[in-house]
């Protein structure tokens, strides 16, 4: 059973600003970037409980080939992506984004 992916509106803007600075590394790795990405948020779909616990409820994938982790909350039907941090930023962020809502 595949679940629904939701992406927090925080998780876009990681998603979006690591897009854009690969793009300006090299043209076209933002696509390869985002390839990677949907392949991690498929493998997330398909078995959400997969992936390394964390903290409480929250798991981590990693992004091959590249250095992001996919950190997400997993429901019955759902998994909400909190955040898409570069693997080198304070593993704090996700911390404060988790308990700034309900995930």
């Amino acid at each position: 059973m595949s679940h629904r992916l939701i992406l927090r509106p925080e998780a876009e803007s990681d998603v979006a600003a690591a897009a854009e600075w690969y793009e300006l590394q090299r043209s076209g790795l933002s696509l390869q970037f985002r390839d990677a990405l949907d392949k991690t948020f498929a493998a997330i779909q398909e078995r959400p409980s997969l992936h390394t616990l964390v903290y409480r409820n929250l798991r981590r994938a990693l992004v091959r080939r590249f250095p992001f982790g996919v950190f997400y909350v997993a429901q019955p039907e759902s998994v909400i992506v909190v955040a898409v941090l570069h693997t080198a930023r304070n593993p704090r962020l996700w911390g404060t984004r988790l308990k700034s809502r309900d995930g």
